[in-house]
């Protein structure tokens, strides 16, 4: 864990993994919470770095944050949702051909596999979601699509992730859900948020 000033009210914090980040955006919430981190306004975690925003002392933080043993999250923490999915996507027969296995049990490798939200970008309710085995991350496609449908469950490496509009993207798309991921109208407008965990469960076509 390697803390690092970044501006007069930023500390930016760099770690080795995935559950790293996880372990740590879920420390520093509840000390936040708690009343125990100052006056700091935001918790943004990445791949592999979590920026605290709004840090009146980001030096002294920065020391005692070395210092942290951060213990990693248990399975069961954090909200869980619940996703249904149809695998029905276009690449649905490249990643069972990539993975040895025949395309009906990919919706028991996807569904027996729970995720967690690591981080979100790319657009509004895009969430970036880690938990697949490393023997089942996938590359992405040579040639990326102009426009992938609204509610297409991708791969892509490490990640899972679900299109919350029709966007272009270069994932491997292995099904469809109607889940809405983005409504403004929504308190909280975001379906997936960093820490919230979820499960793909399969659903007729």
């Amino acid at each position: 864990m390697r803390p690092l000033v970044v501006g007069g009210e930023a500390l930016l914090i760099e770690l080795d993994s995935a559950a790293e980040v996880a372990a740590l955006h879920a420390e520093l919430l509840r000390q936040r919470d708690a009343g125990e981190l100052g006056a700091v306004r935001d918790v943004v975690p990445a791949a592999r770095t979590v920026l605290l925003d709004g840090v009146r002392e980001p030096r002294a933080l920065a020391e005692r944050i070395a210092r942290w043993e951060v213990p990693p999250l248990a399975e069961t923490e954090g909200p869980l949702v619940t996703v249904p999915v149809r695998y029905d996507g276009p690449d649905l027969a490249e990643a069972a051909r990539l993975w040895g296995v025949g395309e009906r049990e990919v919706a028991g490798i996807v569904g027996g596999t729970l995720f967690r939200v690591a981080f979100c970008g790319f657009a509004p309710g895009f969430g970036y979601l880690t938990g697949l085995p490393e023997r089942y991350h996938l590359p992405r496609r040579a040639t990326p699509r102009t426009a992938v449908p609204a509610g297409s469950l991708a791969l892509a490496g490490e990640y899972a992730g679900v299109y919350p509009r029709s966007s272009p993207g270069g994932w491997q798309l292995i099904g469809t859900t109607d889940a809405v991921l983005w409504d403004p109208e929504r308190q909280p407008a975001a379906l997936f948020a960093p820490g919230v965990r979820v499960r793909f469960e399969e659903v007729a076509g």
